[in-house]
């Protein structure tokens, strides 16, 4: 009879200590579930409560949980994500799923074991952080592992005379401060990157449920499937593909038959086999009739002058069904732009209907951990 297997909450700041828990969790056949530490107690409960995990192994070490559930043989991870809900739910991940990632991720981008390092510098409660520190366990390949992105210890470890650092992966916001330089390889994630980047910089496309990015540059990675449903729905057939999500009392199955997984992503697969991604369907803004996607509009109006960061979305109206608004954060000291200048600059490269109609300066785009505007709290941020 198989042993009861523990899912471990993984409750501790970034480092060699992480590193090593997860390798004694992983030697005992359990699995792990990474906790982010900068989480108040409210939604650290509303994470266990969601997730269940069996052991909580924190600063003051490793103790049971009341009330946990057990993982199946073979489960690897339970990485959290609150998906576009906003509610916490975990997304299980095998040994097998985790190495097929790290193989075709180490394949594509030429990482040298033995010669290159990786360095963690993301939360390593996301898939983004987690996958750096997996991908270099499971092939040998060096690994540094910081508590928090820090520019001065990011720069410092690519520079180091030692052991410097040679790849790394970030969000957006983070590589806007770092000298890309540095580095050999920039694995970049998330929404609205800029079309400028360095050629030292690899766009990724993927998802917790994909155990990190499966496209880059555009280009499906080894073994990955992609397809356009009817409605212009991304799906992905993969290896690295979750087993299922773990809810409080069950786990559940999201793929299709076949094993095609559902985006919720918006996009289209050329001839040439270049994936090209919208967004995510339930951001389209329906706007006179026409469609718009906020990404294209953020990315149309990222270098617009006074702009220093942007978020899209739209609110309900009544000629337009939903208009599209622009979130602005302006450049200090910069005249700050108007409405009609966006809507020009917007202009420029879309079509007239996919330009804002409302602009709205805040001071802060709400974003999660990984750098993600949350489109979903953007109307509460619009004036009254």
């Amino acid at each position: 009879m198989d042993r009861v297997r523990d899912l471990v909450a993984l409750d501790l700041p970034g480092g060699p200590e992480w590193v090593d828990a997860l390798r004694a969790v992983w030697d005992g056949g359990d699995a792990v579930l990474p906790v982010d530490p900068r989480l108040p107690a409210q939604a650290r409960a509303a994470l266990f409560e969601a997730v269940r995990p069996t052991v909580i192994h924190d600063g003051e070490g490793r103790r049971p949980r009341h009330g946990g559930r057990p993982v199946e043989a073979g489960d690897a991870a339970v990485i959290a994500t609150s998906g576009t809900t906003g509610d916490p739910k975990g997304v299980t991940l095998t040994h097998d799923a985790i190495a097929a990632s790290a193989r075709a991720t180490t394949r594509r981008l030429g990482v040298r074991p033995g010669q290159d390092r990786w360095l963690a510098c993301l939360p390593l409660a996301h898939v983004g952080g987690f996958s750096v520190v997996t991908r270099a366990l499971l092939t040998a390949t060096d690994v540094t592992v910081l508590p928090q992105f820090d520019v001065a210890e990011v720069d410092s470890a690519a520079r180091s005379p030692i052991a410097p650092a040679t790849h790394i992966a970030l969000v957006l916001t983070a590589f806007r401060r770092i000298r890309p330089e540095y580095w050999r390889c920039i694995i970049l994630g998330g929404s609205a990157l800029p079309p400028d980047l360095p050629g030292n910089a690899v766009r990724t496309y993927g998802m917790t449920e994909t155990g990190s990015g499966v496209v880059y540059d555009g280009i499906p990675l080894d073994g990955v499937e992609i397809r356009a449903d009817s409605s212009g729905q991304l799906e992905i057939r993969a290896p690295m593909l979750l087993r299922a999500y773990r809810l409080a009392d069950r786990d559940v199955d999201p793929r299709l038959p076949g094993g095609w997984l559902p985006t919720g992503d918006g996009g289209s697969v050329g001839a040439d086999g270049v994936v090209r991604v919208d967004g995510r369907i339930g951001d389209v803004i329906v706007t006179g009739g026409e469609k718009v996607w906020p990404e294209s509009v953020e990315r149309a109006l990222a270098d617009c002058r006074g702009v220093a960061e942007v978020g899209v979305c739209g609110v309900e109206d009544a000629d337009w069904g939903r208009r599209v608004v622009a979130f602005v954060v302006p450049i200090e000291g910069v005249d700050v732009p108007t409405l009609d200048e966006l809507r020009a600059h917007a202009k420029l490269t879309l079509p007239a209907f996919a330009a804002p109609r409302q602009l709205v300066l805040i001071g802060q785009l709400p974003k999660t951990a990984l750098g993600k505007v949350i489109r979903r709290d953007l109307p509460a941020r619009r004036d009254a």
